[in-house]
């Protein structure tokens, strides 16, 4: 085989391979097209960590009713309808043995309601009771109703109020139970942004690809026409034939990317991965005005974190109370008023009553611990400064990113305004030598060189709008304050 024919046959392997496939890459009309927003409700629906972040704050908010409703008065009823017992015993005394039966029924019933200021406990008792009672020593059996009203109240004293310190913990639980499901949402909203503006940036690739590949089959059929003619050496169209199997390889390769990055944003997404999507956004640059100190400003006032910190020392500070009531001296009170009765018929019961007034004064006095409350203390302290120390980094770390977001966004105004100009050029510069290359004064390696150049421009300018969208969002998580609305963010509240 001479060389002109091993030429012609590596040609028609080129083109062979260029064509054959020229159709699949084609983008093909997608089934469903979600725009950002919608992008993020799906994700806020499916998102298996938003779900979990509800069922948090559900659990925090039951779990706060449970201790509401446990400060209620509560209405018990005891029963025991039967207490059956028979005994022989040796009586001391007498010197002799006795057998005896003992059967009770009795009912109690009683109210009582949780104090919170003080911490004690106020009851209403009332217990009805029968019994009877036989004995072989008299060989007597007594039946009779008894009845026991009576008032209570039970305080501890020099000791914190536990049912108040409860009930402030739980409130604080789901107040950063919130906290939490609100950052979930915004978290989410950032990495469902980005895999959007990724796969944007994939279809958008692929567009570009597409027409510079477009671009390349005309270089190539304009090419072929002047070799045809000789006007041209036969070496242009083997050039043209590299460039548009180079295009060609490089539209598939985009495509690839995009099929990789459409799995991961469903994924993100939880939808079906087979699904056909395409993602519709507006990226047209628009300069948002931003004030940096009322970013900082908003953020120091807004961020959810500082609260969240701030919810740490309050633990930190209701850690050291129970620490501080370790091995403590305490006491309580307990005072109660009421009336027994007893006969042998019920509606008699109270006939001869007798009051039954109670009070108690008990106390609980540590002798030596070994120091155990002084070192855990000590402990509680150190856990309580390390908490204000986080505070102090996050306002800090707050108002770097802050500033740094700020710096990018100015960065990436002028890089648009660059890249935007570059395309304008570009393309220009593009025409004018692609009709340079149809009256011959231009090689088809030259006019590659200037397709590349067009193809990297428009990529370049993609790149940088996405990435000015981007970082607005991230200034809008920083600050928590939307600069593109001008309003500040509520962070959203399900419970």
């Amino acid at each position: 085989m001479n060389q002109r024919s091993k030429i012609s046959l590596k040609r028609t392997i080129i083109l062979a391979l260029t064509f054959s496939t020229s159709v699949i890459w084609r983008p093909v009309a997608a089934q469903t097209v979600l725009t950002l927003e919608e992008s993020i409700e799906v994700a806020k629906i499916s998102s298996p960590d938003i779900r979990k972040s509800v069922l948090n704050l559900l659990s925090n908010s039951k779990s706060l009713d449970a201790q509401r409703a446990s400060l209620k008065s509560r209405f018990a009823l005891d029963v025991t309808p039967i207490d059956f017992s028979r005994s022989r015993v040796f009586n001391d005394l007498f010197s002799t043995w006795n057998t005896s039966e003992d059967y009770n029924s009795f009912a109690n019933f009683s109210i009582s309601q949780p104090v919170t200021v003080t911490d004690g406990t106020l009851s209403l008792n009332n217990r009805l009771g029968y019994r009877d009672n036989f004995s072989e020593f008299q060989d007597v059996r007594t039946k009779t109703y008894s009845n026991n009203l009576y008032l209570q109240f039970d305080q501890p004293i020099f000791t914190y109020n536990r049912n108040k310190l409860q009930l402030a913990e739980l409130e604080l639980n789901f107040e950063n139970a919130q906290l939490n499901h609100a950052m979930q949402l915004l978290n989410l909203e950032r990495n469902v942004t980005q895999s959007f503006y990724n796969f944007y940036q994939s279809q958008n690739n692929v567009e570009i690809a597409q027409d510079e590949y477009d671009n390349q089959q005309i270089s190539y059929e304009i090419t072929k026409n002047k070799v045809e003619a000789d006007l041209l050496a036969e070496e242009e169209l083997y050039q043209a034939e590299l460039n548009l199997a180079t295009s060609k390889s490089t539209l598939q390769n985009q495509q690839v990317t995009l099929y990789n990055a459409a799995d991961d944003f469903k994924l993100l997404l939880g939808i079906s991965l087979e699904e056909d999507i395409q993602v519709r956004v507006d990226v047209n640059y628009v300069t948002q005005k931003v004030d940096l100190n009322k970013a900082i400003q908003n953020g120091i006032d807004q961020r959810m974190e500082l609260r969240q910190r701030s919810i740490d020392i309050e633990r930190s500070q209701f850690e050291l109370v129970k620490t501080n009531a370790l091995n403590e001296f305490k006491g309580s009170v307990a005072l109660s008023l009421g009336i027994f009765g007893d006969n042998e018929r019920l509606t008699n019961v109270y006939s001869t009553p007798t009051n039954q007034p109670r009070i108690a004064v008990s106390f609980s006095i540590p002798l030596w611990d070994w120091g155990e409350k002084k070192a855990r203390l000590a402990a509680s302290n150190a856990n309580l400064d390390m908490t204000k120390i986080d505070l102090e980094n996050q306002k800090n770390d707050i108002v770097i990113n802050i500033r740094k977001v700020y710096r990018n966004l100015q960065n990436l105004e002028t890089q648009i305004e660059i890249s935007q100009q570059n395309v304008r050029n570009a393309e220009l510069t593009y025409e004018i030598n692609l009709e340079r290359y149809k009256n011959g004064d231009l090689t088809s390696m030259d006019l590659n060189l200037f397709q590349n150049q067009l193809s990297d421009k428009k990529s370049a300018l993609a790149t940088a709008l996405i990435n000015y969208k981007i970082e607005l969002l991230n200034l809008k998580i920083q600050s928590l304050y939307d600069f593109e609305n001008d309003e500040p963010v509520v962070p959203q509240k399900s419970f």
